[in-house]
């Protein structure tokens, strides 16, 4: 075959990267839960048909799930071979939620669906959706008390919910009777495939105009040419061993944190990632399944550096060793309901904190990390029917070399937004009375930390069960090189008269709240970067006029004196007020 022209490798790139995001849009305008339909919390792409890899991804899908999706498919290319290669056909679609084979937790629910081009097996599409329940001893399946995973919800293995084109009655009678608010997961299932089934409508022509051979080779010069790019980017990475660690509140049922510490070493183009000191298995969800932690290594990676393409080839330099006999490998029947929110997040703040020393002007102070998961269950005596909701929020990023960090950025792991509040208000029998800025919680630095959110939902008839499960509640997130750390995460109920705060700062469940009851969340903000008596007082002084923060704040923090109305920098009392707080160092 003669040499690709760059125009049409670039093509047939924006091509494949056209039916994933098509896929995208397509799941998201047709899906019935908010949580898909409004916060995007899905992902679709195209899968290698002999190992999984990933070939494209739709871009707006969440980062996290395209590491997790490459170990779903494999895991259902795994289970085809057991039965043999004629047992798979045209119209099958796999279902598959199993954390322990190539998952995350059980609320993330996969499709995966042999594409056959001229009645030959091409690729695999895959998807994946976060259904706001699948059973399990709370609505929502965030349990912050279980002890194993049965407590959680329905567990999937790959089991065809299609054959050759036909749903299987049977096997969907077995998900809703084993979910709470059937009708709406229907419409997420058929959204899912409807998804599916426009992936397939795409890439065919797309084969067709450019022919099967060469489609073929621009995967495979796609992959090579993103292995290279990330290649030289690690090659600037000076030789060495470096480590770092970051911590978990705990694991909702003990008190102790859990505490991620990675050794890395880096040798020519490659990076190897050793976890094996990190604590061991714990009681509560705070497990991580395998396919969840190299991803979130994966992520990590590309937050750094943002540039190279996505798909299989990116990851080869990264080798990440099994971290056996430590809660980032979980077995079964761990319980893992926290592994991709929360694990995940941290994992990769240990790696920006292992980094941050070999590679000080690419790396930042610590993000929010954190997805703030908060689940409501009850039943509407307006609407007479029963609800779940899931809501997850923003938080700040942290301080970076050239600005300040991102303010009510989404997790780490993703690019999900807050689902609308109006949204919400519609949907379930809630109000928000508030949803604003969270002054004073990004990190004092040079560059300090964005902030974080601040939202308040009264209970406005009926009654439900809420829990929670979030981090960064004990400490907040880091600052780097001087900075100073965000605020932590804070969640309390107002009741009857009464405040309730969780005994393990960012995780509970089962909490019951009646019609008044106030539910007040406030999320971490940023990690400042640097030493905040290097700020540009102006810069201050700014924010202050903005109010971020108090005059009073900006002497304690930045030794920034403000004076007079409206506030001018004082720059002698400011000088002298910072050389005093540098002499008491």
């Amino acid at each position: 075959m003669k040499p690709i022209d760059p125009v049409t490798l670039v093509v047939v790139q924006n091509g494949l990267q056209q039916v994933a995001s098509e896929m995208d849009l397509t799941f998201e305008r047709a899906a019935f839960s908010p949580v898909i339909s409004e916060g995007f919390d899905r992902s679709d792409g195209i899968y290698s048909k002999d190992n999984g890899e990933v070939i494209a991804q739709g871009e707006l899908g969440l980062p996290i799930f395209v590491g997790v999706m490459q170990f779903t498919t494999r895991a259902v290319i795994e289970h085809v071979k057991e039965r043999g290669a004629d047992s798979l056909k045209p119209g099958d679609i796999f279902i598959i939620n199993d954390p322990y084979a190539g998952g995350t937790h059980l609320m993330d629910v996969k499709m995966v669906k042999p594409f056959f081009y001229r009645g030959r097996l091409w690729a695999y599409l895959s998807n994946t959706g976060h259904w706001p329940d699948t059973g399990g001893s709370v609505p929502g399946g965030f349990s912050s008390r279980a002890t194993e995973v049965q407590q959680e919800g329905l567990r999937l293995p790959p089991v065809k919910l299609f054959r050759e084109g036909v749903m299987d009655d049977d096997i969907l009678s077995i998900i809703l009777a084993n979910i709470r608010v059937p009708d709406e997961r229907i419409g997420d299932i058929k959204a899912q495939v409807a998804a599916l089934t426009v992936g397939e409508k795409r890439l065919t022509p797309l084969i067709d105009r450019y022919g099967e051979e060469t489609v073929t080779a621009c995967v495979k010069e796609l992959r090579d040419r993103s292995e290279h790019m990330m290649r030289a980017h690690i090659a600037k990475i000076p030789d060495g061993t470096y480590t770092g660690k970051a911590a978990l509140d705990s694991d909702g049922i003990g008190p102790d944190p859990l505490t991620i510490r990675l050794k890395l070493e880096k040798e020519g183009t490659d990076l190897h990632f050793d976890f094996s000191e990190s604590s061991p298995p714990c009681r509560g969800p705070l497990n991580s399944v395998i396919a969840t932690t190299k991803a979130a290594v994966y992520l990590a990676i590309k937050h750094i550096f943002p540039d190279v393409p996505i798909n299989a080839g990116c990851f080869e330099p990264l080798h990440i060793a099994d971290p056996h006999n430590t809660f980032l490998y979980a077995r079964y029947p761990r319980p893992v309901s926290g592994c991709a929110a929360e694990v995940s997040a941290r994992i990769a703040e240990s790696v920006f904190t292992t980094l941050s020393a070999a590679i000080p002007d690419d790396l930042f102070a610590a993000p929010a990390g954190t997805s703030g998961n908060l689940s409501l269950g009850g039943y509407d005596p307006l609407k007479e029917r029963h609800y779940i909701m899931y809501v997850f929020s923003g938080g700040g990023y942290g301080g970076h070399l050239e600005d300040d960090g991102l303010t009510n950025g989404c997790s780490t792991i993703g690019i999900s937004k807050p689902q609308p509040t109006e949204v919400l208000e519609q949907h379930y029998p809630l109000l928000f009375e508030q949803y604003a800025l969270r002054e004073q919680s990004g990190g004092a630095g040079k560059t300090r930390g964005g902030f974080g959110v601040d939202y308040r939902i009264r209970i406005r008839r009926g009654e439900g069960l809420m829990s929670f499960l979030m981090d960064h509640g004990r400490v907040g997130p880091p600052g780097l090189f001087g900075g100073r750390d965000g605020a932590t995460n804070e969640v309390i109920v107002e009741q009857g008269g009464r405040t309730y705060t969780s005994p393990h700062w960012s995780k509970d469940e089962d909490i019951r709240v009646t019609s008044g009851a106030l539910i007040i969340v406030r999320t971490p903000g940023g990690g400042g970067y640097g030493d905040p008596l290097e700020r540009d007082p102006a810069l201050v002084r700014r924010d202050v006029a903005r109010g971020y923060f108090t005059a009073e704040d900006a002497e304690r923090d930045y030794g920034v004196v403000l004076r007079g109305a409206p506030l001018a920098v004082d720059a002698n009392a400011t000088a002298r007020a910072r050389a005093a707080r540098r002499a008491t160092r």
